[in-house]
């Protein structure tokens, strides 16, 4: 017979587990304290103040509960600038996606013997990315000026159009001009995404495939994008969460306007805060901002645990 762990060995396992335990939380408090000061704290800070109504300019400060929530659904300047976050968010990231695809696919394309992409080709990629948003931001709307910008010159010389147009302080052009520069600025971090998933991918399977009479959109189809959808969904977060928070790009290029018809959620929630000071209601909109991306990325997370499931 097997001899049984006594009532004693058992209670001193325990302890040492515990002990184990309570080292390793010892460790980790300090990332912990760390996190809390700079993340937790922050956003504690910004619910508490969503719940009064403070305007301190008039020395106005009065807790209102969910008042500064409520007034969020009869706000139609709120809902607008939800209108042009979706639209930025849906528009940019589909085709950073699909232009990141291509990229990815055209390195791993000019893959060496070595299983490596030329240099050459990886740094003209990360170029646009490694520069700063801000700096982006400026160099297109340099571009983008009516009267000496460069694409209005290309475009009038190959006779696309025969007057300039001033892209930002047209509505209609605006938000689409946007949308240009930020997925000139990170299609990159998309595409080199996308290249690393793609070296993990087996060529014996792409060789098989072709004995069997697999044509490149079958691959393409039956093996590359199954095995790459994790890191597309990996992708869609991190990009999604960035579009729908977007602020730098949009208010250097165009400050929101011409009126309001960029003004995203990031904006609004600005000049809310820092212009009109109310620190309450601005504070909402930035709460309701983390809920809407919270929300995002939870259901991204929830499509790749499915899919994961459904694979294995």
């Amino acid at each position: 017979m097997t001899e049984q762990p006594s009532t004693g060995t058992r209670q001193a396992t325990r302890a040492v587990r515990l002990s184990e335990r309570a080292w390793g939380y010892l460790l980790a408090s300090p990332a912990f304290l760390l996190v809390g000061l700079v993340a937790v704290a922050p956003i504690a800070a910004a619910l508490w103040l969503s719940l009064h109504r403070r305007l301190p300019v008039f020395g106005v400060e009065e807790f209102v509960g969910a008042w500064n929530y409520l007034q969020l659904w009869s706000d139609d300047r709120f809902w607008a600038a939800c209108r042009t976050t979706l639209y930025f968010t849906v528009l940019s990231v589909a085709t950073e996606l699909l232009l990141g695809f291509g990229l990815a696919l055209l390195l791993d394309g000019l893959t060496n013997g070595a299983g490596k992409s030329p240099r050459w080709a990886q740094v003209m990629i990360v170029v646009p990315w490694a520069i700063p948003t801000v700096v982006s931001a400026q160099i297109w709307a340099w571009l983008y000026q009516p009267d000496y910008g460069l694409l209005n010159y290309l475009l009038h010389r190959v006779n696309l159009i025969t007057a300039p147009i001033d892209w930002l302080a047209d509505p209609d052009w605006a938000i689409h001009a946007a949308v240009v520069m930020d997925v000139w600025k990170t299609a990159p971090f998309a595409a080199l995404l996308l290249l690393a998933g793609l070296k993990t991918i087996p060529r014996d399977l792409y060789a098989a495939a072709r004995v069997d009479g697999a044509g490149a959109w079958q691959q393409f189809r039956h093996i590359t994008l199954p095995l790459l959808m994790p890191v597309v969904v990996i992708v869609l977060v991190f990009r999604t969460m960035d579009a729908v928070r977007v602020f730098d790009a949009v208010y250097v290029l165009t400050g929101g306007g011409p009126g309001n018809s960029t003004e995203t959620l990031s904006i609004y929630a600005y000049k809310t805060l820092f212009q009109t000071l109310q620190f309450g209601y601005g504070s909402a909109l930035a709460t309701a901002m983390f809920l809407i991306v919270a929300a995002l990325s939870s259901l991204y997370l929830l499509l790749l645990r499915r899919h994961l499931q459904e694979a294995t």
